[in-house]
């Protein structure tokens, strides 16, 4: 089984109505119609995106932390790994604001094979070889396909979702 991070954009009035009624979360996310473009799935790269941003397994600082927790939990359904979890507009912003001047090389820089797995970061593959895997570059892409999201989410009005399944 494999844990991957998703991101949906949604209105803020869906996301107030899931936070009000957190039983539809599970029809909003699997069953809905939705443009791609208001869907990310960063495969298995979520947990180390995290730790390049915060340098932290589960820690961190808003907007930073943003993967793994903050936001606001909706309701307590389990739609794959625990409940998803909900960012305003402005919380999106919050976040897009932090990730448009970080740079590539800043990333690269944190990249820490051997922490990464001391602390366990999924999916524990840090320490291949980079002529076996090119573990990096698989996050950088990852980073960048989320940080273009983000900032498209943002500055349409939208909300985010976020969830593993």
């Amino acid at each position: 089984m494999s844990m991957i991070g998703n991101f949906r954009l949604a209105r803020p009035d869906d996301i107030e109505r899931l936070l009000g009624d957190p039983e539809r979360i599970t029809d909003f996310l699997y069953n809905e119609e939705v443009a791609a473009d208001r869907l990310l799935d960063i495969d298995k790269a979520w947990h180390g995106l995290h730790f390049l941003l915060t340098g932290t397994a589960w820690e961190g600082t808003p907007p930073w932390n943003f993967i793994v927790s903050g936001g606001h939990p909706i309701g307590q359904v389990d739609v794959g790994y625990g409940p998803a979890r909900a960012f305003s507009n402005a919380e999106l912003q919050a976040i897009a604001a932090a990730l448009a001047p970080l740079p590539i090389d800043e990333l690269r820089s944190r990249f820490d094979p051997k922490k990464m797995q001391e602390l366990e970061i999924y999916p524990s593959i840090w320490d291949r070889p980079p002529a076996q895997d090119d573990t990096l570059g698989y996050l950088i892409e990852r980073y960048q396909a989320l940080k273009a999201f983000v900032a498209q989410g943002a500055a349409e009005g939208f909300g985010l979702i976020v969830y593993l399944n």
